[in-house]
């Protein structure tokens, strides 16, 4: 995103078009043609939030389409008892609400703002419109529908067929540190928005068992934790034991 130029809160750089953005490289829109991207760019209503902001709450209707424009959100869901699950951290770049958008049902998710952030909205009508009026609008949205329903696959997958919680442990963490992590001198660096419980609900086991893995881990000089951030010291290590745990 650019430097110079208006800035929001925390002096967070405003993006105030499309075609100025430096992270067209990864959205899921960003590479459409010039006339499709204007378009988008006409529609987007943009709002720059503070950290701790809703976007929209689980089960109430889907509304239109959240772009992360930049900034960082947080998709949970929570169960009767009030026990919150974090499914995955959404990236500038990144939208939010795809599928029931298309679905034309409730959100299934939360989403919360993890930082200050530029969000651009799209109403639901509005987006369909445009996704009838472009093919390229529409296969980029059947890409990233299909892409999501892969990602469920393979969370299914660890989940069922991992054969033991080392295992899942292990998979969870070098797909956060895919995604999430930063390569450092001291290895891969993440940081983890999910406390040892809300980890073990995603992977399905125990806090208990987390916390004992993570602890004969850092012993083991595998990895460091400091307050919210873990360090991968020995991927190669961990990416092998995957490799063994886990079939293919």
């Amino acid at each position: 995103m650019p430097i110079d130029g208006p800035r929001g809160p925390n002096s967070l750089p405003v993006i105030a078009s499309c075609f100025g953005c430096v992270s067209r490289e990864d959205g899921l829109f960003c590479q459409l043609p010039d006339p499709a991207l204007s378009t988008l760019n006409s529609l987007r209503q943009t709002s720059i939030f503070p950290k701790g902001v809703l976007l929209f709450v689980e089960g109430q209707p889907t509304r239109g389409l959240h772009i992360m424009c930049s900034g960082e959100a947080k998709l949970y869901v929570n169960s009767a008892e009030g026990q919150s699950l974090t499914l995955r951290v959404v990236e500038h770049g990144e939208v939010l609400g795809l599928s029931s958008l298309i679905a034309d049902v409730p959100s299934p998710a939360s989403a919360e703002t993890l930082c200050a952030s530029q969000v651009s909205f799209i109403p639901r009508l509005e987006f369909l419109q445009f996704m009838r009026s472009s093919p390229d609008v529409a296969m980029r949205v059947a890409k990233h529908l299909s892409t999501e329903l892969n990602k469920a696959w393979q969370q299914t997958r660890m989940v069922a067929l991992a054969p033991d919680t080392h295992a899942k442990l292990t998979s969870f963490l070098l797909e956060w540190a895919e995604k999430h992590g930063q390569s450092t001198p001291d290895g891969l660096r993440i940081t983890l928005y999910m406390t040892h419980e809300e980890i073990a609900r995603n992977i399905g086991t125990s806090r208990e068992s987390v916390s004992r893995i993570l602890s004969d881990w850092k012993h083991r000089g595998v990895i460091r934790v400091t307050g919210g951030t873990l360090t991968i010291i020995k991927p190669l290590e961990l990416q092998a034991t995957n490799a063994l745990l886990i079939p293919r």
